[in-house]
This record gives C-alpha cells, structure tokens and sequence, in this order.
C-alpha cells in the first residue's frame, strides 16, 4: 500500500504492481507506451507506402504487398494510435484530477480496457504470420467477404479493441456525473473534460454499430449466412452504411479530445480566460450530435438517392458551423494574449493551421459535384491525413508536451521540441499539400503504379514524408528520453495553468489529492 503523499511513480515498485494497478494514472502511462509504439510501427508502414511510391512503377512491392502495407498503415493509426490516443491516454490521466476525483469510476474497468486493447491489437498484429490483410483499413464487403483468412483475425481485433472504447466512453461518463468534486458544477469543468464528455456519448453510442457490424463480417465468412455478399442474398452498400455510421463520428472521437486540448493549451499560453466558455462547450455536443447524421455523404457514388445526397451535403456543411465556433473563439483567446511560444503552444499552432485547411477541403467533398470527381483519389487521402494527423494526432502530441512536467515530474528539453514541432509541420505540408493537387487532377489513390505525368508530385510528397518521420521520431525521443532523464521539477504549475491539476504534486500522489477541492469559480480565471 502507499503511504499518504507519495507520488504515484514511485508508490510501489515492480512490472506485476503496473499491471495490476487500478490507478488512472499509471493506466495513463502504460498506453502511452503502447500507443507510441504502435504509432511508431504504423509510421513504419507509411514511409514503406511513401517509398514505394517515390517513382511510378514498382519498386519493392508488387500490388499485394503495397494493399497489406496499407491495409496494416491504415488500421494500426485509427484503430489501435488515434481512435485511444486522446482519450484513453491523456484523458485517463486528466480527467479524474480535473474535476477533483481520485479516480475513475470504475478503476478495474478501467485496467481491462487496456487489457482489451492489447489483446484486440495482437490478434490483429498476428495477421502478418497469416499471410496478411488486403482490404484497406475499412474491410469493404463483398471483397472482405472473400479475401484471405487473416480478415477474420483483423475484424475479430478490431472488434475487441471497440470493446475497450466503449468501456473508456461509459468511465468517463460516469466519472464526470458522479465523481465531481464539491462545486464542480457542468459549467465550471474545464473545457477539455467537456470535450471528452462529448467524446464518451459517440464512443458509447456508436462504436457498438462498429462491433456488430463486424461480427456480421466474421458470421459471414465463418458460416456462409449471406448479409454482405450478393451471392448470397445480401447487400454490400449495407455495410457501408452500417461502416460509416460508426467512422463518421470515429472521426470526431479523434478530433474533438484534440479541440479540448487546444483550448486548454490556448488559454493558458494566452494566459487569457478562454473567449466564448460555453459556445465552445456545447459546439462538443453539437458536433457529437451531427455527427451520426453525415455518414451518407461517404456514399454519393453508392448509387443512393438524389435527395439522400442533398440531405446529406447539408447536414454536413452543418458540421462546420460547430467547429467554425471553436476556431472563432480559439482566435478571439489570442487575441492581445500574453502569448507564449512553448512547445505546447507551437503544436497547438500547428492544430490550427492544418485543421482549418481539413475544415475546409471537407466543405468540397461535401458537395456532391465536387465529391463525385475527386472521390477515391488523392484529394481526399489529402483531406483525411489534414483532419487526422494535422489534426487529432498533432492535438495528441500538444496535449503530452502539455502535461508532461505534470504526468512525469520532469522536464523535456524546450529548444528540442521546438525544433521537433516545427519539423512536423514543414514536413506534413510538404506531403500532403501535392497531394491535394495531384487528387484534384486524377490520380487514384491505393495504386501502387501511376501515370508518369503524377511523379513529380508523388517524388515531393515523398521527400516531406521524410521530413515529417524525422519530426515525429525526435518529438517521441524526446518525451521517452526526458521522461527518465529530464530535469526533475518541483513546480507544481510550470505552466500558469488554472484548472485543478496544476493544484496537486508534481508527480501527483497515488489518491490526486490530500483533501477534496472545493471549487468556487471558473477553471480560467486569469487576471
């Protein structure tokens, strides 16, 4: 047992007293690593894919290779880095100090959603012994249906790794309705609490649609019963709409942790009380909730309705209008800021520019014309990669540089992640920004060969894929090195934070705090 007041690092020693743990914050610390390593592996595959595609005919890869290589890219970032990078890692750490409990709600359940999450990773992992996986990381029907046994494994994977969302979505709720500190009303929690608040309904609601949809997938190829495949009886654009139904706010359980990040990390690197507190709020809920009503605009050239399309491009031009708050208000913050160019602060910077430009190119696709003569190419590689990696994943890494002195002790070398957030955006830019151009022009995506007239846009994609691998590799070396070997801090707030875990130790202690809090103001009351 721990004594009162030692941190939660140092409060028993040994790797069985880590994996047996139910403290959230140790929890938080074993998927960082496991997270960072698969991100590290998924990045692997993306450089193989980039290489490979740095002249138009093959390199190293035949045509089977390159679909597995994408297939694995594709499922280990969403699936096992983006999807509980956020929310199980930072959010398990936060949450519980940010609205002054000592844990989460269910701290048991808590471990077994880690549990859940290796073990649905390693029966997907073992798909490479099996001969690999070729579907693309959406697994669409009837291919999927028919393609290599290894599917199975992968959807069976995926399906328990939905398990462990689900049980991280249903602890956060109930943490946040029941575990609130005295004071701690909805409208003093701090901006990121309500971020993942919105986060838990959509993983709640909707990653069970994603498990039975697999399920489906794994009954009709072990028994034959015919749901997906025409042969059988069943209806392929079934799955997508049960698919989509799922990723489209799968998209959001990325995205909005990462808004919640950068609103704390704006604020108190603006050292300005946040502009528009509870426009920024409820614009979480609002896109939680249009959020299950998009699906259909991936699905324009499905052969669905004319009217089916026009309902869904608005519904989805609608999307932008809760996002467009955030930004708005994220601007307004900074404005006559005390703005302090940190790490933290530069990765956020980067959030905004490259989201925005997702934003934005979301608005083409979501108009049918545009939608039907960019679909499938690289336009929309483009617009995906600016959402989720510019996005969620550059949310990600704001959000560790943030609350690393505070998770470790320590501090990391500020000049080194400087260097290192800068490196990942020049490089993101220059991969992706040809690919905007050369999708807008024609070229298909998940090709591993193309028309020469592509290459120089390919050969410059390529080459900032190398810049922006060297970014990501020193951000990631940088936390690992410093978090054993970095300058022990005592500082319990390095940062001028106001929400309530610049209150507690540094490291905190194993119960978060010695007493309670008592809230009685807002989190950012800055003078």
């Amino acid at each position: 047992m721990s004594t009162p007041g030692t941190n939660y690092i140092n409060c028993e020693k040994g790797i069985w007293s880590w994996l047996t743990t139910i403290d959230h914050k140790r929890i938080s610390l074993m998927y960082f690593y496991t997270i960072l390593g698969f991100f590290l592996l998924g990045g692997l595959f993306a450089i193989l894919l980039r290489t490979e595609l740095l002249t138009a005919e093959p390199m190293f890869m035949n045509g089977n290779q390159y679909n597995r290589a994408m297939t694995l890219h594709g499922s280990l970032m969403v699936f096992m880095v983006i999807v509980p990078g956020i929310p199980a890692l930072l959010g398990n750490f936060c949450l519980p100090i940010m609205v002054g409990a000592k844990d989460v709600a269910f701290p048991k359940l808590n471990l077994l959603s880690w549990y859940l999450l290796i073990g649905g990773a390693l029966i997907a992992m073992l798909s490479l012994f099996w001969g690999g996986v070729d579907t693309g990381w959406t697994f669409y029907t009837p291919y999927s249906s028919k393609s290599a046994d290894a599917v199975t494994m992968v959807v069976f994977g995926a399906f328990i790794m939905g398990l462990s969302s689900i049980m991280t979505g249903l602890n956060f709720l109930v943490t946040i309705h029941k575990l609130r500190a005295p004071g701690m009303t909805m409208m003093r929690m701090p901006l990121f609490v309500w971020s993942l608040y919105a986060t838990a309904i959509m993983q709640v609601l909707a990653s069970p649609v994603l498990g039975i949809t697999l399920l489906l997938i794994v009954a009709e190829r072990v028994f034959g019963i015919g749901i997906f495949d025409p042969n059988l009886g069943g209806d392929p654009v079934l799955f997508q709409h049960f698919f989509w139904f799922y990723s489209h706010p799968a998209v959001y359980i990325m995205v909005v942790p990462a808004m919640g990040v950068v609103s704390e990390v704006i604020s108190t690197f603006s050292q300005k009380t946040i502009f528009g507190y509870k426009a920024i709020a409820f614009s979480s809920l609002g896109i939680a909730f249009i959020s299950f009503l998009v699906w259909g605009h991936h699905m324009f050239v499905s052969g669905q309705s004319d009217l089916a399309g026009t309902i869904f491009s608005v519904l989805t031009m609608l999307v932008g209008v809760p996002t467009a708050i955030k930004i708005f208000n994220w601007i307004a913050t900074l404005y006559k800021g005390r703005i302090k160019l940190d790490t933290p602060m530069i990765w956020t910077l980067n959030f905004l520019a490259n989201f925005t430009i997702g934003g934005v190119t979301g608005l083409f696709l979501a108009a049918v014309a545009v939608d039907v003569h960019v679909h499938d190419t690289y336009f929309v590689v483009a617009h995906f990669h600016y959402t989720m990696l510019g996005g969620a994943l550059t949310g990600l890494f704001s959000g560790l540089y943030y609350w690393f002195p505070k998770m470790t002790g320590r501090m990391y070398n500020e000049t080194q992640g400087r260097i290192a957030a800068v490196l990942v955006f020049i490089g993101f830019n220059a991969t992706f920004i040809p690919q905007f151009i050369m999708g807008s022009q024609g070229m298909p995506r998940r090709y591993h060969t193309y028309d020469g007239v592509f290459a120089p846009y390919h050969m410059a994609s390529t080459f900032g894929s190398y810049i922006l691998a060297a970014g990501f590799l020193f951000a990631v070396y940088i936390l690992v090195r410093d978090m054993f070997k970095g300058e022990k801090i005592e500082d319990k707030n390095p940062w001028g934070g106001t929400t309530l875990e610049w209150t507690t130790q540094t490291p905190p202690i194993h119960e978060n705090f010695e007493e309670i809090p008592t809230v009685t103001g807002s989190p950012y009351e800055y003078r």
